[in-house]
């Protein structure tokens, strides 16, 4: 996607504070300065005839000037002023070279401020906006020079660079003074990442943090390299976690943070990032191609981090048969992240250490094992870490971490392999289906590297971590997956594990038992056309009398884990609710799912929070299926395609509204089947017009219902496990047959 072209943002030639600019912004960007959200935009459209017209854009994407739209939000007392941050950012994308561009102008003004703000406030206020761009050039390549090298990445600032742009420089300073340098970069940053999603493959802040922690526990980090920096997570958090070890860098001296990105544009914005975020740190970004042209073929530093490019075929294997890095064998055309694994040994200094975030198949393709076996027998690889899915893209692909240690420095070749698998610390079901917990993988994976590193070895845990003989892993394979060689945990369980889970068995059989339901109390039968004649409402009726509130799932965020800002209602951003999920309701499950994490850009979006005795009804699948939320699910937030019926405990029994909403001919008559999946209209589903003592009968016996399908769940899970326990167990030797 283009820079200039995202379809979420502002976009045309400028600020409302350009003078001769027609600024245009879209529906998302109205939003935005209206703190809104877009459906409110197409009511106000809708329902307002004075509402601007469009001036721009496409038909399904229409762009309003911002002038107008500005003076149309103040006319309606929906807007005071329009934000300084979203002012910048309308300049910044509108910008006639393109918002990389621009946000490269915009980064460089903001290092001169924070480094020289002397110089920026005498250029302020003394320069016309000719003088201003006339001299900024030589000021730039000053203070670029001397905090990133005479060779930064950030380049093209010249004098006609700039002419258009001494509106957005002002701007980009004026948001310095109120935000802080620092601060406003990260937020045109981040903001600039989030509309193009598809043009970066970014490293998130968990992987990232853990990958820096596992390089730091050798000993103080005095120089970091990371050979396909992107946007620059792993060095930013190389140098956070340098900052917060007593005696990070050497000899008192900062980390020096050392990088190479492939593309120009994101080298320079990556570069200006760590020049602002690291103040006092060396930094050396350079643009280029790593495996190709090695920018720091000299280097030996204290660790290399790196989330290199998967499954990459054109990584120069023809040019460079003979490259001097192969030092463990030359890695075949379809083994990429061996290449990018050797590259980042030969660049340490010997017992420094590397982590690279690699997918599955390197530690078990077959072409890549002859390096495999060579990285063992010389101690260089030492532990790898199984990642839950969705801990970085690809999303739905379980991710390893390499842990490698460059052989010398007086230390003896380790004759052991660290496994450890955390692949199932996620708090959804199926693994990776949510966001991970990343404070237990986190703390699984740097307590067991450190006690291995410092042991050289480490007691087993099931299903977990594992360390192994070198000598026995070079076998044909060489496969070094983790959960080939840790035995699955239920297994590890034992006898008693499957004695406990049968007690629980037979008296969940016994209370399935107890509650199954007859068929009818005594002989009364109703009569069907009593039935059939009784009065009728709807849940839309129902919600346009206020005896209920319906609500969507799906939105809410929580705050980023470098984030200031903290949620409105004061809750600390770790403790995040839970979210229940559509899996969770169809299968009766406590709520697995998690927050995704707000962008960059800005605060936290609230969730809609679950209160005990509300309704839950899939709005996807096809199925009947309704829950009253209890007290243990109380708290949770909504999840996707799910919709919250509140009632009025004054109007509405909440088991008499779930059960009625659960018929089969009541969902069959409120779902569409116009697209391949069967979508509920939740508004559609009818009930009976009852007294609410009759409300209150007929939801004692949904209750009941409810009750013995929950025993009936929780049998069907324990006769799995005890099924699949003694499989293991008989077949692992723990079990015996008789």
């Amino acid at each position: 996607m283009p820079d200039n072209a995202s379809p979420d943002n502002a976009t045309g030639g400028g600020s409302g504070a350009t003078a001769g600019a027609t600024a245009e912004v879209t529906a998302a960007g109205i939003a935005r300065l209206a703190g809104v959200g877009r459906a409110a935009v197409s009511n106000w459209r809708r329902r307002h005839a004075d509402f601007p017209k469009p001036v721009g854009g496409t038909e399904t994407s229409p762009a309003f000037a911002l002038r107008d739209i500005e003076q149309w939000l103040r006319d309606q007392g929906k807007l005071a002023e329009v934000p300084l941050r979203e002012r910048v950012w309308q300049q910044l994308v509108g910008h006639p070279a393109g918002a990389a561009t621009a946000l490269r102008q915009a980064g460089a003004v903001l290092l001169l401020v924070h480094e020289r703000p002397a110089v920026w406030q005498q250029l302020r206020t003394a320069a016309d906006d000719t003088e201003l761009t006339g001299v900024l050039p030589a000021m730039l390549d000053a203070v670029l020079a001397d905090r990133l090298g005479p060779e930064h990445p950030v380049r093209g600032l010249t004098r006609q660079a700039l002419a258009p742009s001494a509106a957005l420089a002002r701007a980009a300073g004026d948001l310095a003074a109120a935000d802080g340098a620092p601060q406003a970069y990260t937020f045109l940053l981040g903001r600039h990442l989030d509309a193009n999603p598809r043009q970066y493959t970014l490293t998130p802040p968990g992987p990232a943090a853990l990958m820096a922690e596992l390089a730091a526990s050798a000993g103080p980090l005095g120089s970091v390299l990371d050979p396909a920096c992107g946007a620059g997570a792993l060095l930013t958090a190389a140098q956070e976690t340098a900052d917060g070890v007593e005696g990070g860098g050497t000899a008192d001296a900062p980390v020096t943070l050392h990088g190479q990105e492939a593309d120009p544009d994101l080298a320079a914005l990556t570069a200006l990032r760590l020049a602002l975020s690291a103040p006092g740190a060396p930094v050396r970004v350079r643009a280029g191609d790593t495996l190709r042209a090695d920018a720091f073929p000299d280097l030996a530093a204290d660790a290399v981090l790196a989330h290199p490019p998967f499954n990459e075929r054109n990584w120069g294997h023809d040019e460079l048969a003979y490259d001097p890095r192969w030092e463990y064998g030359f890695p075949a055309r379809t083994e990429s992240e061996l290449a990018w694994v050797q590259h980042a040994l030969a660049r340490l200094r010997p017992g420094g250490t590397a982590v690279l975030l690699m997918p599955p198949a390197a530690a078990s393709r077959r072409s890549g094992r002859r390096i495999r076996a060579d990285l063992l027998r010389r101690g260089a690889l030492r532990a790898v870490i199984a990642l839950p899915a969705g801990a970085a893209p690809p999303n739905g692909v379980p991710l390893h971490l390499w842990v490698l240690r460059k052989p010398g420095g007086g230390q003896p070749p380790a004759p052991h392999l660290l496994v450890v698998d955390t692949a199932d610390l996620a708090t959804g079901t199926p693994a990776g289906r949510d966001r991970p917990d990343w404070q237990r993988v986190h703390t699984t994976a740097v307590e067991a590297w450190q006690t291995f590193d410092r042991e050289g070895g480490i007691e087993e845990r099931p299903g977990v971590r594992r360390s192994l003989a070198a000598i026995d892993l070079l076998d044909d394979d060489v496969d070094l997956a983790p959960a080939r060689h840790l035995p699955p945990p239920a297994a590890a369980g034992g006898p008693a594990e499957l004695a406990r889970v049968h007690e629980r068995l037979t008296t969940t059989l016994a209370r399935t038992t107890e509650l199954t339901p007859r068929p009818a109390a005594g002989d009364t039968v109703p009569d069907p056309a009593a039935t059939a004649r009784r009065p009728l409402t709807t849940v839309g009726e129902l919600a346009r009398s206020g005896a209920l509130v319906l609500r969507a799932g799906g939105a809410g965020t929580t705050a980023t884990s470098g984030g200031t800002t903290p949620p409105e209602d004061g809750r600390d951003p770790a403790e995040a609710p839970a979210v229940l999920t559509d899996h969770d309701v169809l299968g009766g499950g406590a709520p697995s799912g998690a927050l995704p994490e707000a962008p960059a850009s800005g605060p936290a979006e609230e969730a809609v929070l679950l209160r005990e005795g509300d309704v839950v009804v899939p709005v996807l699948g096809g199925g009947a299926v309704a829950r009253v939320v209890d007290e243990a699910t109380a708290g949770a937030a909504l999840g996707r395609n799910l919709t919250l019926l509140r009632p009025d405990p004054a109007a509405l029994d909440p088991w008499f509204l779930a059960g009625f909403l659960r018929g089969t001919a009541n969902t069959r008559q409120a779902s569409s089947y116009a697209s391949t999946a069967t979508r509920l209209d939740v508004r559609r589903l009818h009930l009976p017009r009852l007294p609410l003592a009759d409300q209150r009968r007929y939801g004692q016996r949904f209750r009941e219902l409810a009750d013995f399908e929950g025993a009936l769940r929780l049998a069907s899970r324990l006769g799995e496990q005890l099924v699949q326990g003694l499989h293991d167990g008989l077949t692992e030797g723990s079990v015996t047959p008789d």
